[in-house]
Formats: C-alpha cells, sequence, structure tokens
C-alpha cells in the first residue's frame, strides 16, 4: 500500500501506547479510525479527541482474549464502512516471572491477549479482508523478544515468538493465494508505553492470590534484579509511539514484513547464528 487517504484502519490496543500512536498516524494519513481496546474510558477519549481533529472513529471496547467480541468488533468495522485496509493486531500485556515461578494465571492472561488476540484478529477478519479484494495489509505486534533469547519475561516472550512464526506462516499462506493482502511483523524495542502497568487491565478470575514460599520459587539473583531494572529505566527513556509508528508505515509502504529497531540487530544476529552453528544459546546481558 503506498496511499491511505480515505481508507480504513483498525486498531486494537489503541487507547494508549502503541496503539494510540498508531492511531493518531492513521488519521494524518486521512485514514478512518476503528479503535478498539479493554480499557473503555481511555478509548472513549482517545476517540474523542481524534475527532475533535476532525477523524472520523469508531469506538468498540473489545477484550481481544475472548473470540466473540473479536468477532463483534469485525462485524461492526465491516457494517459501518465495508472494507479494512489496514488491521493491526496490536494489543499487548506483561506478566510473570522465570519459566517456572509463572502462574497458569500469568500463562493464560499474556498468551491469551498477547496470541489469541492475534489469532482471533487473523480469524475474523482475513477472510472477509479477502472477500473485498481491495489491497490491504496486516501488522501484528510482536517485540524484539520475539527475535531473540535471554533470561526472564518468559510468558512474554513465548507469546511474542508464537506471533512471529504466525505471522511468517501468515505471510507464505497469502503469498501462495495471490492475495492482495500484505504482511509485517513489528517487533519493537523499548518504547514509551505503559506495559509495565498492564496489570490495571487484568481480569479478576486470572488474578494471582497472594502466595508466600510458593513451591520452587527463589529470591532473584543480582543480574535478574539488574535486568529488571534495566526495562524499566529503558522503556522510560524509550522511542516514541509516535516516531515507531510513522517507521510502520514506512515499512507498509515498502511492504517490508521484519520491522524492527536496528539497536538490537546483534542481539538477533547472535540468535540466529547459535541455531544454524548449532550452539547453546549466548547469554547477552543488557548493559
Amino acid at each position: 500500500m503506498k496511499t491511505f487517504q480515505g481508507k480504513v484502519a483498525v486498531i486494537t490496543g489503541a487507547a494508549s501506547g502503541i496503539g494510540r500512536g498508531l492511531a493518531e498516524h492513521c488519521v494524518k494519513e486521512g485514514m478512518k479510525v476503528v479503535l478498539a481496546d479493554i480499557e473503555e474510558q481511555a478509548l472513549l477519549q482517545v476517540s474523542q479527541e481524534l475527532t475533535a481533529q476532525g477523524a472520523q472513529t469508531l469506538a468498540i471496547p473489545t477484550d481481544v482474549s475472548q473470540a466473540a467480541e473479536v468477532e463483534t468488533l469485525a462485524r461492526k468495522a465491516f457494517e459501518t464502512y465495508s472494507e479494512v485496509h489496514l488491521l493491526f493486531n496490536n494489543a499487548g500485556v506483561g506478566a510473570g516471572k522465570t519459566a517456572w515461578e509463572s502462574t497458569l494465571a500469568d500463562w493464560e492472561w499474556v498468551l491469551g491477549v498477547n496470541l489469541w488476540g492475534v489469532i482471533h484478529g487473523i480469524h475474523f477478519f482475513v477472510p472477509r479482508m479477502l472477500e473485498q479484494r481491495a489491497e490491504s495489509h496486516i501488522v501484528n505486534t510482536s517485540s524484539v523478544a520475539g527475535l531473540t533469547s535471554g533470561p526472564g519475561l518468559s510468558v512474554y516472550k513465548a507469546s511474542k515468538h508464537a506471533v512471529v512464526s504466525l505471522s511468517e506462516t501468515l505471510y507464505h499462506e497469502l503469498t501462495l493465494r495471490n492475495a492482495s493482502i500484505g504482511v509485517s511483523v513489528l517487533c519493537p524495542g523499548y518504547v514509551k508505553t505503559r506495559i509495565q502497568d498492564s496489570q490495571r487491565n487484568r481480569p479478576v478470575r486470572l488474578q494471582n492470590a497472594p502466595v508466600e514460599n510458593a513451591p520452587g520459587e527463589t529470591k532473584s539473583s543480582p543480574q535478574e534484579e539488574a535486568g529488571r531494572q534495566f526495562i524499566l529505566q529503558a522503556i522510560q527513556r524509550g522511542e516514541s509511539p509516535q516516531h515507531l509508528a510513522a517507521t510502520v508505515f514506512e515499512a507498509i509502504r515498502e511492504k517490508r514484513f521484519y520491522i524492527y529497531p536496528q539497536t538490537f540487530k546483534t542481539g538477533i544476529q547472535t540468535r540466529m547464528e547459535d541455531i544454524l552453528g548449532q550452539r547453546n544459546p549466548t547469554l547477552l546481558l543488557p548493559h
């Protein structure tokens, strides 16, 4: 896709962070925007602010982990605008500790949003986008955590690696069909978002009960704690969602599949070389 004026975009996780940055850029490009988010009040506020700027918006509260809600999102988007030209499966959350200390509730919540949210988006939108036969593009949000290896964030990383593989598969399948639907996987690095506060939207049924001395639980090592503090600080001084959104649209225009910051190229390359060389994973600690 080269031009976006008058076309329709659907964005999940649109009430804050990367999703809001994408929504703002869509408006700059002259697009109609369907905004989806589980955080209803924040979603309505974003919709009102963009409408005040002259944008045409449709706000639909959506929990992407729930198939019925994403199906409703797709139905309302097509009923309102007939076509969808850009689909951003973007909603995401973070939780968990080590691979063994993360609770099953952590796994269910993070995979439900980060992976099943993308699955639901593909399942309910792609058939309709194929039928419309208009040039379109899908961007699935993963993370550089989905392209590299290292300790910590086990639940989050598993979800993001899965999104990369799912997106690659979708790309090949649509190419074999000669479909007019492009695909990209967005793998951001450190971006100024509220991902560290995503617990605010965690369903009650998936909240962790306070547990002391859980079996196998150990105190974080100094290296793990240093890594956690590094990530928190890196997010605070990270790339703005608006700058990232501009990069995403550049990639869409270029029909580029992988979207990631060059500053992480060494980590990505190291992992690939480990795989090709059948080496044990190299530990690259943040510094």
